[in-house]
């Protein structure tokens, strides 16, 4: 779903980069912009505002940034989903897929009950590696992924259609084409 053009007009983009043919989406700019984080945050809450979340899951690191404002905005709880080796409790853990091989994330064990409403949150949506591993994590735990939502979706790279596929209805504010 494309939402508004102003609040797309936020975000930067930088060509080229992390390698040639890539054009990065920065969020920077549109959280910088009180009147745009504002918005984007109540935007991705919409759908749910009302109802009862437990916690938000929020993936490292601009998902911490967005997750722990959408938390706010609902009264939940926050949950960080870091990459292995980074939390100090035990932890659960699960491999993904990346573009190039396998990563491994984890959280707390005790982070979320059985049955706890979630919603998983993280800036963008690409190819869903990350997010569907992150769906994944949560479910092993017994949580109940009530959405995924992200400020921007890559259709292009069918992220978005993987979780959907998964039984998790995905929330995104604007989409850019190609990668």
């Amino acid at each position: 779903m494309t939402f508004d053009h102003d609040l797309k007009a936020t975000v930067r983009t930088i060509p080229d980069y992390p390698k040639k043919g890539i054009l990065f989406r920065d969020i920077t700019t549109l959280l910088a912009d009180a009147r745009a984080f504002r918005r984007a945050v109540d935007e991705l809450v919409q759908p749910w505002a009302g109802l009862k979340i437990d916690k938000v899951a929020g993936i490292e690191a601009r998902g911490f940034i967005i997750g722990g404002a959408v938390a706010h905005q609902v009264s939940a709880g926050f949950v960080p989903i870091r990459k292995k080796g980074k939390l100090p409790h035990t932890t659960v853990r699960i491999a993904y897929s990346l573009e190039y091989g396998l990563d491994e994330m984890e959280m707390h064990v005790d982070a979320i009950q059985p049955g706890e409403r979630v919603i998983l949150v993280d800036d963008l949506i690409a190819t869903g590696g990350t997010a569907e591993g992150a769906v994944k994590l949560l479910r092993q735990i017994g949580a109940n992924v009530v959405a995924a939502c992200f400020i921007i979706d890559l259709p292009d790279l069918g992220g978005a259609d993987k979780l959907r596929a998964m039984d998790v209805p995905v929330r995104t504010l604007m989409a850019f084409e190609g990668h």
